[in-house]
């Protein structure tokens, strides 16, 4: 088996791992790691050769923006203090707390590499956090919790890991260098990020074709990161950034055909490119096996303890900072989304799972210092970092879906369902609006007026039957049977239709590109 091959066995298992995952109620991108790690063991399969300095820019920036297109601004804005509390403050605390622990278990570890290894541990993953977080029925508040400390704790972590990698290779570290460092690489991050996004969002304009529009929304996370990581600024952030700003305003409310494809297109990437990531760090128990030839005992134990610590010091902080952050919030109007309870700080804790960056980071060590010696126990390092990997994805990702039904943690379908009764209750009022305000300029038969009236109410209904409790119902459902029924005859008549215009795709002198076409319109006037 060649590269090629790897990678499309790969790209398949992320297709098949989703049903899978669903029929056997756990994480995909955890049997993704699963049959990483099986492939790892077979000798016909080759070791995975991806330069690491490739591995960050290739994997995180699709995931990133497909992460960020599923929440907006104003859910981070409203959440900032847990999101500021998990992914600045924890990163610098388990950071900290590794560090000093490697340092004393690791004979002959430089302060500066412990360091290292504590940054690069330290994030869990923000991939892991939508992947596996969001598709357990949590309650909103704690996957937008997971999903911001997720997507900003890999900034954190990246600044911090380059700053003690650059000690240990020079053998010199400047604190105040490094603060400035820290915050040139958030300034440089956020410009970039924003004036990408604006020139994004102007250059959507003007191709107005919706394919060009989602290919274009493909190129500029790797563009992002790029320019921001050549600037010496946050590449993880400038991505952020970036797709924060489009969220926000590169939305056309009447540009159907481009979100509906463009959601297609972007749960595919997120899809494969999941798979893909995680499969990956399966694959590199390679080099962990490698690393520990001859010295399994004394690594496992290494590891082990790190693992510890890193466990430990997320449950030790949470619980300390969720009691905080709800007396903030009991004494400030601010709705913020918050664990509301021990239970389900207990699954945020055990959600920390670390993935794609981690790995990223460790393979990233520099072989060598400045002085040509080699890095000081780099071998030790990556072995420490893969056990942590290992352990928090694997075992706590198989667990987490047992953990929640055991603990009775669940979403509020009640409050969602209030919710989605609101807006369709607002969508059902501006169509009416918008009817009275054509009835002022245009004069409407009364007939007419009437059936787009119940059309306008229609549209609330159809979103939320709840919806109907506070209007009008009298013949209602009448009109409901009756609107299925068309609907269903209308479906019949349609794919009818299909199969006509795509039988003649294979008729002689059928031109395939004028009966695309006609079928693409079909298919347009079966989603209305």
């Amino acid at each position: 088996m060649d590269q090629l091959a790897l990678l499309f066995v790969m790209l398949l298992g992320a297709v098949l791992s989703v049903p899978l995952g669903d029929r056997l109620g756990l994480p995909s991108p955890v049997l993704m790691t699963l049959l990483g790690i099986v492939l790892a063991v077979l000798d016909f399969v080759p070791n995975v050769d991806i330069p690491p300095e490739l591995i960050l820019p290739a994997l995180l920036p699709p995931l990133l923006y497909a992460a960020v297109r599923r929440t907006s601004w104003r859910q981070f804005t409203a959440n900032k203090r847990p999101i500021f509390l998990l992914a600045v403050a924890l990163v610098f605390v388990t950071t900290a707390v590794v560090a000093v622990v490697a340092h004393a278990i690791v004979p002959g570890l430089p302060i500066a590499a412990a360091v290292a290894l504590g940054a690069l541990v330290a994030p869990p993953d923000p991939v892991a956090a939508t992947a596996v977080a969001g598709k357990l029925g949590l309650p909103r508040r704690l996957v937008s919790i997971l999903e911001g400390e997720g997507l900003f704790n890999d900034v954190t972590a990246i600044v911090l890991y380059h700053v003690a990698i650059a000690a240990a290779v020079s053998g010199t570290f400047s604190l105040p260098s490094a603060a400035l460092d820290f915050l040139l690489s958030a300034v440089v991050a956020v410009a970039m990020g924003f004036g990408l996004g604006w020139g994004t969002n102007r250059l959507m304009d003007y191709l107005g074709d919706p394919t060009l529009q989602i290919g274009l929304t493909l190129i500029v996370p790797y563009a992002s990161y790029v320019l921001a990581e050549e600037l010496h600024g946050s590449g993880v952030l400038a991505v952020l950034t970036t797709a924060l700003f489009l969220a926000e305003y590169a939305n056309d409310a009447d540009d159907v055909m481009t979100r509906l494809a463009g959601h297609t297109f972007w749960d595919i990437v997120d899809t494969l490119v999941t798979g893909v990531a995680f499969g990956l760090i399966g694959l590199e128990l390679h080099n962990a096996i490698r690393t520990a030839s001859g010295r399994w005992q004394e690594m496992l134990g290494w590891a082990a303890a790190i693992v510890g610590v890193v466990v430990f010091v997320r449950l030790a902080y949470l619980l300390p900072a969720t009691w905080l952050t709800k007396r903030l919030h009991a004494k400030r109007d601010h709705d913020e989304d918050i664990p509301t309870s021990w239970r389900e700080t207990v699954v945020m804790w055990w959600a920390g799972m670390r993935g794609v960056a981690s790995v990223a980071l460790a393979l990233a060590i520099p072989l060598e210092t400045d002085s040509g010696a080699p890095f000081p126990d780099r071998d030790e390092m990556v072995f420490i970092a893969f056990g942590v990997i290992m352990a928090t994805l694997v075992v706590q990702g198989l667990s987490l879906p047992w953990l929640v039904r055991k603990l009775g943690v669940r979403a509020d379908t009640d409050r969602e369902q209030e919710f989605e009764k609101a807006l369709a209750l607002r969508a059902a009022k501006a169509a009416k609006r918008r009817l009275r305000e054509i009835e002022e300029v245009e004069e409407l038969p009364d007939e007419l007026s009437e059936q787009l009236l119940r059309r306008a109410f229609d549209i609330g209904f159809r979103i939320s039957p709840d919806m109907g409790e506070d209007e009008r119902r009298e013949g209602h459902e009448h009109r409901v049977r009756r609107i299925k029924r068309v609907r269903r005859i209308q479906g019949e008549m349609l794919s009818a239709a299909r199969h006509e215009v795509l039988a003649a795709r294979s008729e002689a002198g059928a031109d395939p590109e004028v009966v695309d076409r006609v079928l693409r319109h079909l298919d347009v006037r079966s989603l209305r």
